[in-house]
């Protein structure tokens, strides 16, 4: 399935600052006008978080895979607890915000869920241990999780029938499961690496939920050495990584990209403001040393932040927004020059720099 944006565009990666839906969903319109995504709002507590909002999925599907609360995170636990109906409550208000202000709106709609290998790393067993050191427990809440994405889906194509939607499974401690470097409840070992064959079963079980959504869906890893090969290889139909990380396998990055991955590239920090030129400039570079610079292959990339923007202020979060979009219009003029130097080439006529997607009376993006 094809990527539904018309890159280069600009979205976000999902979390943003503050307990307000309305605001949240507020910034995402104002700012990503051309490619939206649902709010995550982790300021409001447990079960807002990345962890308990799968939670509230998982609970949809199976009792099995609720969670509770602990002192260290979640905890599996049977039954629709009080933590779960909060997690449910806190994403329908989340959606119907996003709803209410994306009236009229036809493009993209991003949605973000925890990955398997993630949820596994940060949920404990009854025992204490997490459910990494159960292998059959790994499995089967891969394909819960599927299934609750499935349902989810469903749900954004009721609220959004003219988009096309986008399934980001979240997968930050994926690295790290591929490592053997999580450590056990005890702190004494570490659970054991878990292979790649395996990890990629598990990824490769939850992303076919999305074509029979019709849906797209990729991987977001923002650690350092995200395994971009791993994820090409499940079927991701996009890749999103922190572009500006010391350590990507850039080899393995040109070859997902000229193989038609699209890609959410985190190219502006969320700790510091960026000129427009420095928000565009890793995305430009990265392609010119890969020698993806041409209009085909940019036409895939969303710029996005590096992370999530929890823990930004209201006014960083707006102004990250606003460099990623400043960002993709950069990347559309160079488009555009390269497009006007092959018609002057053949001696047609130039053509003219495209209108600006971004909001009535804002000067591009």
């Amino acid at each position: 399935m094809s990527i539904p944006w018309d890159g280069p565009a600009a979205t976000g990666i999902g979390s943003l600052p503050g307990t307000s839906s309305r605001e949240a969903s507020r910034i995402i319109r104002g700012e990503l006008p051309d490619f939206l995504h649902v709010p995550e709002l982790p300021a409001r507590g447990p079960g807002a978080d990345m962890i308990g909002r799968a939670g509230a999925f998982l609970a949809e599907v199976s009792e099995d895979f609720a969670l509770e609360t602990t002192p260290d995170g979640w905890r599996l636990s049977r039954g629709r607890n009080r933590a779960m109906r909060r997690a449910r409550s806190w994403l329908d208000e989340d959606l119907d915000a996003l709803e209410e202000f994306a009236g009229g709106y036809a493009g993209p709609v991003k949605a973000q869920v925890a990955g398997p290998w993630t949820l596994a790393a940060s949920i404990e067993l009854a025992s204490g241990e997490r459910m990494l050191k159960d292998a059959s427990a790994c499995r089967d809440l891969a394909h819960a999780l599927a299934e609750a994405i499935t349902l989810h889906l469903a749900d954004l194509h009721r609220r959004f029938p003219a988009s096309a939607l986008v399934m980001q499974v979240d997968e930050p401690g994926l690295p790290a499961v591929l490592a053997g470097t999580i450590g056990t409840a005890s702190g004494l070992s570490r659970y054991r690496a878990v292979e790649e064959p395996v990890a990629s079963a598990s990824l490769r079980a939850v992303l076919a939920a999305a074509p029979a959504a019709h849906a797209v869906a990729g991987v977001h890893c923002c650690a350092a050495r995200a395994p971009i090969g791993l994820i090409r290889a499940c079927g991701a139909d996009f890749i999103s990584i922190d572009l500006r990380s010391d350590d990507v396998d850039e080899q393995a990055l040109g070859l997902a990209w000229e193989s038609g991955v699209g890609l959410l590239l985190g190219a502006v920090p969320t700790g510091r403001a960026v000129t427009d030129t420095e928000a565009s400039r890793p995305v430009r570079e990265v392609a010119s040393r890969l020698g993806l610079a041409d209009p085909r292959h940019l036409a895939h990339v969303a710029v996005t932040p590096t992370c999530g923007l929890a823990s930004a202020s209201p006014a960083a979060a707006i102004a990250a927004y606003a460099s990623c979009r400043a960002a993709s219009r950069i990347l559309r003029d160079d488009q555009d020059a390269r497009d006007n130097q092959e018609r002057s080439a053949h001696g047609d006529r130039p053509r003219g720099r495209r209108a600006s997607r971004g909001r009535a009376g804002e000067d591009g993006g």
